[in-house]
């Protein structure tokens, strides 16, 4: 009794050895698991996902269907990663020139809570902060800010979002909700 599994993973997926997962957290069908992988607690992950090796996840994390989490992404607790979205890992790929290896690849990190629309890509080396938001086809190619809403090709900041996600509103740089203020073009919380 005593060493039943507390996840779940569907008969059809594969998970190398020395992978990390934590209680609750569900794979679907078809996905594959690589080595040395650490998922948190709680975390769903889709039809069609890969994760590759070193690959770091939070808890309460969503993984919609047919993402793949290169080597040298991160994400945070309770991050959302829309249907069909890419992660990349290498800047100048050359299939002439492999780069195959740590050594190679940039790092991505998004940040707790940040949400990644359907057919995102996220090209390497950027940060993506908390709670913001990334609008469905969305190019980003550099940083995005804790709790701003982007979107386009590529990606531009059109405004500020709140924890929930709602798109927030100002008045002399104060929201009106009266949580937030917009200080050299950051949003930062009132205490």
């Amino acid at each position: 009794m005593g060493n039943e599994k507390k996840y779940f993973i569907h008969d059809s997926s594969f998970v190398d050895e020395n992978v990390n997962i934590g209680i609750n957290t569900k794979i679907w069908h078809f996905s594959h698991i690589q080595s040395d992988v650490v998922i948190g607690e709680s975390c769903s992950i889709g039809q069609n996902v890969n994760i590759a090796n070193n690959v770091k996840i939070g808890n309460n994390v969503k993984i919609q269907n047919n993402v793949s989490v290169y080597e040298g992404v991160e994400l945070e607790d309770f991050v959302f990663c829309g249907p069909s979205m890419v992660f990349t890992n290498i800047l100048q790929p050359r299939s002439e020139f492999p780069q195959q290896g740590a050594e190679f690849y940039q790092k991505t990190k998004v940040k707790k809570s940040a949400s990644i629309g359907a057919n995102a890509t996220i090209v390497c080396g950027v940060t993506i902060g908390k709670y913001s938001m990334i609008g469905a086809g969305s190019v980003v190619t550099k940083d995005v800010k804790d709790f701003s809403l982007v979107y386009g090709n590529p990606a531009k900041l059109v405004g500020w979002v709140n924890k929930k996600g709602d798109k927030l509103k100002f008045k002399e740089n104060v929201s009106t909700c009266g949580q937030f203020r917009l200080e050299d073009n950051q949003l930062l919380e009132i205490k």
